[in-house]
């Protein structure tokens, strides 16, 4: 089995309460001024409503999570080998959690893993 590589995704979603989810969008958009447009998110079942914002080089999606309590902070990762990547997570007790958030309709093979501190990470296939 190769030797996987990891590289830094260029998204972050960040998981925002629906009580929460207005004022935050209209932080972004109002008083820092960023592009923020509101998206499909038919993809993600858990999620109710989605805006991306530039964030950069990054992609910075506000997702309203009807039933959360506090906002999350969920990064993406990229490999170009997902077999190999699962594998060495694996071996240091890192396994797939996808039932986080059932993801449909993507183009490429992704798991959802946490880190040691419980942040979760879109490991995705790149290629």
């Amino acid at each position: 089995m190769s030797k996987p590589e990891f590289t830094a995704g260029l998204n972050l979603a960040m998981k925002i309460p629906k009580a929460q989810y207005e004022a935050t969008v209209a932080f972004y958009r109002d008083t820092l001024g960023f592009d923020v447009k509101e998206d499909d998110v038919s993809y993600a079942p858990t999620v109710s409503r989605t805006h991306s914002v530039r964030f950069g080089p990054t992609t910075l999606w506000l997702d309203c999570v009807d039933n959360y309590s506090r906002p999350d902070l969920w990064l993406q990762l990229h490999t170009d080998d997902l077999d190999a990547a699962t594998s060495k997570l694996a071996d240091i007790g890192i396994h797939p959690c996808d039932e986080v958030e059932p993801l449909e309709n993507l183009d490429s093979r992704t798991h959802w893993i946490k880190n040691p501190a419980g942040i979760v990470h879109l490991l995705a296939e790149s290629g």
